[in-house]
């Protein structure tokens, strides 16, 4: 992904003294990169959305059908809540750290405040913020970069967008002719 002022500007926090509200940090002459504060807003949205994913009832999840690019381009069925979860739980897992991964796990998927999760883990209230906030930047600068499909942006992920890679095979597909719409299906006689 490249970063750009216009992605970041939105994301940023307002009052951030490194940005100061702009998402992008000059690092050297000329060279920008996003700042701590997107990657962290970037999680937050990404976890919003898992949490609201996992405590939907599962009556209301649906099956979709998205189309898969490829070679042959087809249609295949998914359904975006149980795979969004799965992706954020997995990703999560290998981009982090046994000692992180065990922060995360606690906090963020078990739900614990900070007071239980320092008492179980053995570290005092200023280390434990400072890695929670190691580890937003680092998930949402994964979550955003990850390739092919990136968790981040969260409508491109739960929408079947179409772009340049299903373009013609899928206008082909759903278009219908003409001439099959203004026929008409002879009906039966009911006696």
């Amino acid at each position: 992904m490249e970063w750009t002022q216009s992605k970041t500007l939105a994301l940023a926090l307002q009052s951030c003294t490194k940005c100061h509200g702009l998402g992008m940090r000059e690092i050297r002459d000329g060279v920008s990169n996003p700042c701590a504060c997107v990657f962290r807003a970037i999680f937050r949205a990404c976890y919003h959305r898992f949490r609201h994913c996992v405590e939907k009832e599962k009556y209301l999840s649906k099956v979709s059908l998205q189309f898969s690019p490829g070679r042959d381009g087809r249609f295949c069925w998914g359904r975006k809540d149980e795979e969004y979860i799965a992706d954020f739980y997995l990703v999560s897992k290998r981009s982090l750290n046994e000692q992180e991964f065990r922060l995360f796990k606690y906090h963020f998927l078990l739900g614990a405040d900070w007071k239980l999760c320092c008492r179980k883990l053995n570290m005092d209230r200023g280390n434990f913020f400072h890695a929670i906030y190691r580890i937003q930047q680092k998930l949402g600068r994964i979550f955003a970069e990850l390739q092919p499909y990136a968790l981040f942006p969260l409508d491109e992920y739960f929408q079947v967008t179409t772009r340049q890679l299903a373009s013609a095979k899928v206008r082909k597909v759903i278009e219908l002719p003409l001439n099959r719409l203004s026929e008409r299906v002879p009906l039966r006689k009911v006696s």
